[in-house]
């Protein structure tokens, strides 16, 4: 690989000045160099072919990652080192790494400082899983609602896995050695490599009551294989055993790979295991608790028995000292003596009842008869007609004081009339604008005056006297 440094060339002063030009070290100047490489380009993604790989005893790995026309110094620290897994670091492998562009400095040498490792075309997988891990979740297949519980004490667990790998071993010896008795049904399957998918999804619907007589009815279905690359686990990531999975009727344990392994069919199954020694821990019941459980539920039932009888002894013995048992005869006779009592409190009180029950039922009925609709009916008319009768008196009171009041208004009225002074021999004399003259003193001479008789008007002018 080739290093580009494009640097903008600086404008030439117009009037040269000499300066003393700026020296740096070597360190100084490798220095720089590393700081516009780690600021410029940074973590990358790079992919090629590995070469000249070196191991060191500290751990730290050095190799040349190269292609057609140029190759890159890589080194990968043995700290991070110990947390990559999958991929082997091996001469001629095809890998993607992801790292940062540093300088070596005591070399001068730019190289990849190596933080994770994946084979070429992991990439693509990853993108194609997340791809159908959303389109399945979509359909439901991962919703929480759906999974089911696993049998607490399963007698006959079903294993879709290789019959001569490590995790079938694994699982087996934690299971048994954690519970004795517990039948297991291995349907054989590849769990690597093209059409395993297929495989494994027929093996598991093989489980379903009555698809192969062959196979007896199982409690549980365990799919497990042990860890590797994503290429090796893929098989575990194809849609037709995600709803193989989803479809079974039987509850589904998925113990693929390792803790850090994710897969698909851990997201379809019922209880995702971490491993498969995991998935024997969680379907098996330790022994030894077991029995030391029971020792406990024994105890405790011993001492509820032992409490339970001496109870019983006590009241047995306070029974016997009683007088029903000691003179059962005397005991009749006075229940007898009880009854004939109790009979007769009874009557008694029956006796009272039933004269309270008349008493209140003929309060009632007096209550009813004195609240009769036709008795109601006649009081309200006598209501009715003494208000009439009221009403009539008052009306021709309130008549013949209106009549009175009218007959002195109207002799008031005719005391008050001025035509009345008229008639008398009075007159008034009015201004031409109709208004009563009261005062000579207001006249002048050759005011015209309308004189008012009983019987017409005259008008007249005002001459000096």
């Amino acid at each position: 690989m080739q290093l580009d440094l494009n640097f903008r060339a600086l404008a030439k002063p117009k009037a040269p000045v000499a300066e003393t030009p700026t020296v740096l070290g070597v360190a100084a100047l490798t220095r720089k160099i590393r700081d516009l490489l780690e600021s410029g380009v940074g973590d990358v993604w790079v992919e090629g072919e590995i070469s000249n790989l070196r191991r060191q005893a500290s751990g730290h790995s050095y190799f040349t990652l190269k292609d057609a026309t140029a190759s890159l110094s890589c080194v990968l620290f043995g700290g991070q080192a110990s947390l990559l897994r999958g991929v082997k670091l091996a001469d001629g492998a095809q890998v993607q790494l992801f790292g940062q562009i540093s300088v070596y400095e005591a070399r001068g040498q730019y190289q990849l400082i190596v933080r994770n490792i994946q084979a070429k075309g992991a990439g693509a997988l990853q993108a194609k899983f997340e791809d159908l891990k959303r389109r399945l979740a979509a359909e439901g297949l991962f919703d929480p609602a759906r999974k089911r519980p696993l049998p607490r004490f399963p007698r006959r667990i079903g294993v879709v896995t290789s019959p001569t790998g490590a995790a079938i071993r694994d699982f087996l010896n934690v299971l048994h050695r954690r519970q004795r008795g517990i039948e297991v049904i291995i349907n054989p399957v590849r769990v690597q490599g093209s059409g395993a998918a297929k495989e494994i999804a027929t093996a598991i619907r093989d489980f379903e009551p009555g698809v192969n007589p062959a196979i007896p009815p199982v409690d549980v279905i365990v799919v497990t294989r042990g860890g590797g690359s994503l290429e090796d686990l893929w098989e575990f990531n194809e849609e037709s055993v995600a709803r193989a999975i989803a479809a079974s009727p039987i509850p589904v344990v998925s113990a693929v790979g390792h803790e850090i392994d994710f897969t698909i069919s851990d997201f379809a199954a019922d209880v995702r295991a971490a491993t498969p020694s995991a998935a024997a821990e969680i379907l098996s019941a330790d022994s030894g608790e077991i029995l030391a459980r029971l020792g406990q539920l024994l105890t405790r039932l011993h001492r509820m028995v032992a409490s339970r009888l001496d109870t019983s002894r006590e009241r047995l013995a306070t029974l016997r000292r009683t007088a029903l048992f000691l003179a059962p005869a005397r005991a009749v006779q006075d229940c007898r003596l009880t009854l004939d009592r109790s009979a007769d409190d009874l009557a008694h009180a029956l006796h009272q009842w039933l004269e309270t029950r008349k008493n209140l039922i003929d309060r009632a009925s007096a209550t009813l008869s004195a609240r009769s609709p036709s008795a109601q009916i006649a009081q309200t008319r006598a209501d009715l007609q003494i208000a009439r009768d009221r009403m009539n008196r008052s009306c021709l009171s309130s008549m013949r004081d209106q009549r009175a009041g009218l007959a002195n208004a109207s002799s008031l009225l005719a005391a008050l009339n001025p035509d009345a002074s008229l008639a008398r021999g009075y007159s008034l004399t009015l201004a031409p604008d109709g208004k009563i003259l009261r005062s000579a003193s207001a006249l002048h001479e050759g005011d015209e005056l309308i004189t008012r008789f009983s019987d017409g008007l005259v008008r007249s002018i005002v001459r000096k006297p």
